[in-house]
């Protein structure tokens, strides 16, 4: 709009797009990739890093997610539209570490969705991201703004079941990190925006458990 997750980096990490390297927590690498999604599309998309499935996230199907594909080929069976999106539609939010994230996401309209994250810690913003997920001839794709960043976009490479979760990922074979997001659509008002990749040859991962609430009072939805 989230479980075992590699450490995304340190403070002292540099190169790493802010909205990421501004929240992530000082745990030690464990080597090699683990799992992918099986949400996103920011600077929010929790920072929560862990060495055990389901460690910090609530709905536990989160911990049973299939591996993301390796590649960046499109689905066997690609979405024609947006539709399969339009659950996102609203306000997400989330904290950790005394970081407060949330995501924010119009309607489906003129077939493209287009959202807003922030990252604000102790009353400022840290960092804020724009965020569109978009039909193109060549398949959907969901794109980032970073502050500060140029846009980078991620192609539709898989859609999936895990129980109630319904999982998405997008991939971009770029150089820096990230090289996918992850969105995990969970059950009752849940979702897990995972961000991975490789920096300086090591895997990289984080993720960004938000609930469902009300977006001018903030209150929790629950579904």
């Amino acid at each position: 709009m989230k479980t075992s997750l590699l450490t995304i980096c340190r403070w002292s990490i540099r190169g790493l797009p802010p909205r990421f390297a501004a929240l992530a927590p000082r745990i030690p690498l464990r080597p090699a990739g683990w799992f992918a999604f099986a949400l996103a599309l920011a600077s929010g998309l929790t920072p929560v890093l862990a060495q055990t499935p389901a460690a910090t996230a609530q709905d536990p199907a989160a911990a049973n997610a299939s591996a993301a594909p390796a590649n960046t080929a499109a689905p066997a069976n690609p979405p024609s539209t947006l539709e399969p999106f339009g659950w996102l539609h609203g306000c997400w939010d989330g904290k950790v570490n005394q970081r407060d994230f949330r995501e924010e996401w119009l309607p489906l309209h003129g077939d493209m969705m287009i959202g807003v994250s922030q990252t604000v810690s102790q009353g400022k913003t840290q960092d804020f991201e724009y965020l569109r997920l978009e039909l193109r001839p060549e398949g959907i794709f969901y794109v980032a703004v970073p502050s500060g960043k140029k846009e980078t976009s991620f192609r539709l490479s898989g859609r999936t079941r895990d129980g109630e979760s319904e999982i998405f990922t997008f991939e971009n074979p770029v150089d820096e990190f990230p090289q996918r997001i992850i969105y995990r659509r969970g059950s009752e008002g849940w979702l897990y925006a995972h961000v991975e990749g490789k920096l300086n040859g090591l895997p990289r991962s984080v993720i960004y458990p938000m609930r469902r609430v009300d977006c001018t009072s903030g209150e929790l939805i629950r579904q």
